[in-house]
Formats: C-alpha cells, sequence, structure tokens
C-alpha cells in the first residue's frame, strides 16, 4: 500500500495516528514544513489544500522557493553480496549499474 496524496501536483505522505484517531498528511519535497489532519479521506484533502495553500503564500510573502531542490546525486550503501548481486544483474541487462538502479526506482515510483 502506497500513502502518498497528490494535492496541486505536490505529494503528502499520510500517516494514521492511533494516539490521535486521526490520518495525518505531511507534504515532501518542500523547503519547509506543512502537515494536516482529518478523520477520513475527504477532509484529509480539503485541510491537506488548505495547509498547503497557507505553506505557498508564506512563501511568496518570504521570497522563499517551495519546493526543495534536488542534485540528482545521493549515495547508497549495500551489503556486498547485494551490491554484487545488482552488478549482475545490470551486466545480464547490458547496462551500468548506476543506469540500472535508475531504472529500476523509477519504475517503483511510477506505479
Amino acid at each position: 500500500m502506497i500513502n502518498l496524496l497528490d494535492i496541486d501536483g505536490y505529494q503528502a505522505v499520510v500517516s494514521f495516528d492511533p494516539e490521535l484517531g486521526l490520518f495525518r498528511g505531511e507534504f515532501v519535497g518542500l523547503s519547509g514544513g506543512a502537515d494536516f489532519y482529518a478523520d477520513n479521506v475527504a477532509d484529509l484533502r480539503k485541510e491537506g489544500a488548505t495547509s498547503l495553500k497557507v505553506f505557498l503564500d508564506m512563501c511568496a510573502e518570504d521570497g522563499v522557493e517551495p519546493r526543495k531542490t534536488y542534485s540528482g546525486r545521493f549515495i547508497l550503501r549495500l551489503d556486498p553480496e547485494l551490491h554484487a548481486r545488482a552488478v549482475a544483474r545490470a551486466q545480464a541487462e547490458g547496462k551500468s549499474l548506476n543506469e540500472w538502479a535508475k531504472e529500476t526506482i523509477k519504475a517503483a515510483v511510477s506505479s
């Protein structure tokens, strides 16, 4: 189960807070924090849209870019056996490890 909610092109991770008995959404990829709560999905979407609007308005007011920027590079640490298996799989497909990993990640986040 993927717990992502798209609101106006921004993604929020959704979880359930058992102490409050509410769903919690938290936008990801922002230059600051923006979260929201509701007890049902319809209200969660409404609260998310409100929270996002407040965040975006504050960013505009302060002259801040609302989205985080990413370099496109990250370090991935694997145990040696998994690393060797990934290299073998990439080579079997005629690809570099980087190309294979990029395609694998792209496929995982596209579904």
